[in-house]
C-alpha cells in the first residue's frame, strides 16, 4: 500500500510540473515590423515571450536556409512554441518541420506557395522586383502599406517607425526570399489566423484554422487585444469562440 500510494504521489507532482513547466514562446515578426508589432500580446503564465532579432539574409538566400540560420537562436532543449506573422508565419512553417514545435501558430501570413498572391508568384518568372534598388523599395514600402492595408492607421505612429527602422537590404531580399519560396506541403499541426480584410495575402488563397472578421494584415496590433485572447486560448488548449 506504501508503494502504491509513492507511486500516485509521484505522478501527481509529475502532473503539476508538467502543467507549470516554464515554456519558451519565439515570436517572429513580419517583414516591416519587430517585437513592437506585439506590444498587446499577453501570454499565459508560465510562457516566456523572445523576440527573434533579424539579420539581413545574403543576396541569393532562400527562405528554408534563413529559417535555419535563425533557429540558432532557439532552445531545443526545453518546450517552446513559435508564432510568426506574414513572414515571420513563413518561417515558422519552415521550422516547424525543422525543429517539432510544441505548437506552431501563424497570423497573417502563408504556409505555401500556393497561398501566395499572384503578384508574388509571377515573379518567380518575371523578376520586376529586381529592377528596384533597396531603398526605393524601403521609400514605396511607406506609400504601399498605407493604401493597400489602410486599417495600419489606427497604429499609424508605431507601423511607420517599425518600416523607418528596417535595413533597406533586408527588406529587398526578404522580398526575394518570398517570390522565390518554393514550398508545398505543410504540416497539418500548424494554427493559421488570418482575416477577411487581409489585402496582402487575401483569404482567398488562404486555408486558415481560425478566421478574423474584418481582421487585416495588420491585426496583431490593431486588433491585439482579440489576437492576443486566441493565441492564449490556443496555447492553454482551450476551445476557441469568436
Amino acid at each position: 500500500m506504501k508503494l502504491i500510494s509513492f507511486v500516485l504521489q509521484l505522478l501527481f507532482l509529475l502532473k503539476v510540473y508538467g502543467q507549470n513547466k516554464p515554456i519558451n514562446v519565439y515570436i517572429f515578426p513580419g517583414t516591416g515590423s519587430d517585437e513592437r508589432l506585439f506590444s498587446k500580446l499577453v501570454l499565459p503564465e508560465n510562457y516566456t515571450a523572445n523576440y527573434i532579432q533579424y539579420s539581413v539574409p545574403d543576396k541569393h538566400a532562400k527562405l528554408r536556409e534563413y529559417a535555419e540560420l535563425l533557429s540558432e537562436q532557439i532552445d531545443t532543449t526545453k518546450a517552446f512554441v513559435l508564432i510568426g506573422v506574414s513572414v515571420g508565419g513563413m518561417i515558422c512553417t519552415e521550422l516547424t518541420d525543422l525543429l517539432k514545435p510544441e505548437k506552431t501558430i501563424i497570423i497573417s501570413s502563408s504556409k505555401c506557395r500556393q497561398e501566395l498572391p499572384r503578384q508574388y508568384r509571377f515573379q518567380k518568372y518575371i523578376p520586376i522586383n529586381k529592377l528596384f534598388g533597396p531603398r526605393f523599395i524601403k521609400g514605396m514600402s511607406f506609400v504601399a502599406q498605407a493604401v493597400v492595408e489602410p486599417d495600419r492607421n489606427k497604429e499609424k505612429a508605431i507601423f511607420k517607425a517599425m518600416l523607418h527602422d528596417k535595413n533597406p537590404k533586408f527588406l529587398k531580399r526578404t522580398v526575394n526570399m518570398i517570390i522565390n519560396w518554393d514550398r508545398r506541403k505543410y504540416s497539418p499541426n500548424i494554427i493559421h489566423i488570418h482575416g477577411t480584410k487581409d489585402h496582402t495575402l487575401p483569404l482567398r488563397n488562404i486555408n486558415p484554422s481560425i478566421i478574423i472578421q474584418g481582421g487585416s494584415h495588420m491585426m496583431t496590433l490593431t486588433e491585439g487585444e482579440k489576437i492576443s485572447g486566441i493565441v492564449r486560448d490556443i496555447l492553454l488548449g482551450i476551445k476557441v469562440n469568436l
